[in-house]
């Protein structure tokens, strides 16, 4: 049998949002997106101090080094040493710049999106990614709230799964969305391994339609 690789490539590049790879007939519970400000300063605050501290001492040389030159005390021929060497060692202020650039971008592209079949994280700096959790693979939800979560209301929601973990970063209403979460797995886990007596006797996989929304009770 010939596979049409064109097919395949086309169809998934075409994928970018969450709607797009959404199941026939499933339905969003909760959709939502980090807040940008306190994602970008988050990843901002994350190597700073490192990256201070770095810039001053390397400041430093890089100052006495001028002026030395300037003075014709340090030979002019050493900068051929000097800049490669400088370039390398400020390695981690390159990556605070790194790492805030790329928070910047892929902020951009952060959507979460809780149905009543999984839970689907779409990500990327460059492409787009997606990240798909099911409910009977979840072993546990936190929440946790940083000094930066805590100035704009919002929090960290870690899901972990035996399988395939994920992270809803900066959402409002973190404890509200982690408890209706809570529920939804609870639930739908519940309801797979102990299938409910309205569910047919010829059933080809799980189809148990979820008519129940606790996220309704989350919104401000």
């Amino acid at each position: 049998m010939q596979i049409d690789e064109k097919y395949f490539y086309e169809n998934a590049m075409q994928k970018n949002s969450v709607e797009d790879v959404l199941y026939d007939g499933e339905k969003v519970l909760w959709k939502g997106k980090p807040n940008a400000k306190s994602y970008v300063l988050a990843a901002m605050m994350r190597m700073l101090p490192i990256a201070i501290i770095w810039l001053i001492f390397d400041g430093a040389f890089i100052v006495g080094i001028s002026i030395g030159i300037s003075q014709e005390s340090i030979p002019l021929g050493i900068l051929g040493f000097i800049i490669p060497f400088f370039l390398l060692h400020l390695m981690p202020v390159w990556m605070w710049i790194g790492n805030t650039v790329r928070a910047f971008r892929e902020v951009k592209n952060l959507e979460y999106a809780i149905t009543d079949k999984r839970i689907i994280i779409r990500s990327g700096v460059i492409g787009i990614d997606f990240k798909f959790i099911n409910y009977t693979e979840i072993d546990s939800v936190n929440v946790k709230v940083g000094f930066i979560d805590k100035i704009f209301k919002v929090g960290d929601i870690y899901i972990n799964s035996s399988v395939n973990s994920g992270v809803l970063w900066d959402v409002s209403n973190p404890y509200g969305i982690a408890r209706a979460l809570q529920k939804v797995t609870t639930d739908i886990k519940s309801d797979i391994h102990y299938p409910n007596a309205l569910r047919p006797d010829s059933n080809p996989g799980y189809k148990t339609g979820y008519s129940e929304n606790p996220f309704d009770d989350t919104k401000f």
